[in-house]
């Protein structure tokens, strides 16, 4: 027998998130987490309660036969399989996630099925990959019928949302957010970086990584995960702030219209204020779920220092914590004493 080939080095890494408010009026516990998350029969859902209850989906694999996005205008044709999975937060928080990587190099011609089927999450590129210019396309949104990552996580976001657990009454409107990102090599000796975060339109973001060669993309899918749930708090808690009239006692656009009927303060026959409506849902289901790098790898973790510095993720929401707060002592004291205290 001849020396066994060397497997070809991880050149590029790329995936998708989709994260959204679970379209159910109670949080899910446990185990309706995992009849959710059963996406196999021959696999459990993982279940933690530490720090924060949270469920993830056994992987799925999609076989895909496709060019790959490209920068350049490059066709490099690619098979092999997509892996996607599904992840539940606090029973309330939905993300589902496609990802895959790509070695720097193919043969030139398909291989049989099961060659692939042993590479779960593995897209194997026809002969060289550009993987620049892949990365590049991968985050431009490609081409009609490149490869798609976002279709599949979606296909996935979209199957869970049909399940019979869900009553499809949110306790507030939000919108769905979609992150897209890639992760190159880095430098030899260097540790992991973050090149570029941007807002790309309303509810897309694109992650451009470094990583060190070897770091296995669910690590780096894991970490994309926790970005884009913090990413989806923020929007969403300034999103209701936004859509509030403060201090004209209006209702605010991330208030369901069921939720907008007058309610009463506990004990007092007094009608709630609006803003106190409008807030106390992000108050009951979003402000305790705040908490980054919680199930980040831990080579990967130091990536957050880097948001944490600019944008500064923990300092805005601690200063939107802070004004939901801030409005809700407010509006606890009775109108009369508020415009006494405005007077002269």
């Amino acid at each position: 027998m001849g020396p066994a080939k060397t497997a070809p080095r991880v050149v590029l890494a790329c995936g998708e998130v989709r994260t959204s408010l679970l379209p159910a009026l109670q949080a899910l516990d446990s185990r309706a987490a995992a009849q959710l998350l059963g996406l196999r029969a021959d696999e459990r859902v993982l279940l933690s309660e530490r720090p924060n209850l949270y469920g993830r989906s056994p992987d799925t694999l999609t076989g895909v036969d496709c060019p790959l996005p490209s920068a350049n205008g490059a066709r490099v044709r690619a098979v092999g399989t997509v892996a996607a999975r599904a992840v539940l937060t606090e029973g309330r928080l939905l993300q589902s996630s496609a990802y895959f990587k790509v070695p720097a190099t193919g043969p030139d011609h398909r291989r049989p099925w099961g060659h692939y089927l042993v590479r779960p999450g593995v897209v194997e590129p026809f002969g060289k990959l550009p993987h620049e210019a892949v990365a590049e396309g991968v985050l431009n949104g490609g081409r009609h019928g490149d490869l798609d990552v976002g279709l599949i996580a979606d296909g996935l976001h979209t199957r869970l949302l049909r399940h019979p657990l869900l009553d499809h009454r949110p306790p507030l409107r939000s919108r769905p957010t979609r992150l897209r990102w890639v992760a190159l090599p880095a430098d030899p000796g260097d540790g992991p970086s973050i090149e570029r975060f941007t807002l790309a339109e309303d509810e897309l973001r694109t992650v451009r990584l470094r990583v060190p060669e070897g770091t296995p993309s669910e690590g780096v899918a894991g970490l994309c995960d926790d970005l884009a749930l913090h990413d989806w708090l923020l929007t969403t808690v300034v999103r209701i702030l936004d859509g509030i009239r403060l201090g004209a006692g209006a209702g605010a656009a991330g208030t369901p219209p069921a939720r907008q009927r007058p309610r009463q303060r506990p004990g007092t026959g007094e009608e709630l204020p609006a803003v106190v409506r409008a807030l106390r849902p992000a108050v009951d289901h979003l402000l305790h779920l705040w908490m980054p790098r919680a199930r980040v790898a831990q080579d990967l973790a130091p990536l957050w220092d880097a948001l944490e510095e600019r944008p500064g993720f923990t300092r805005q929401w601690q200063t939107l914590v802070q004004r939901i707060r801030d409005q809700l002592t407010l509006h606890a004291i009775p109108f009369p004493h508020r415009e006494a205290d405005m007077g002269p």
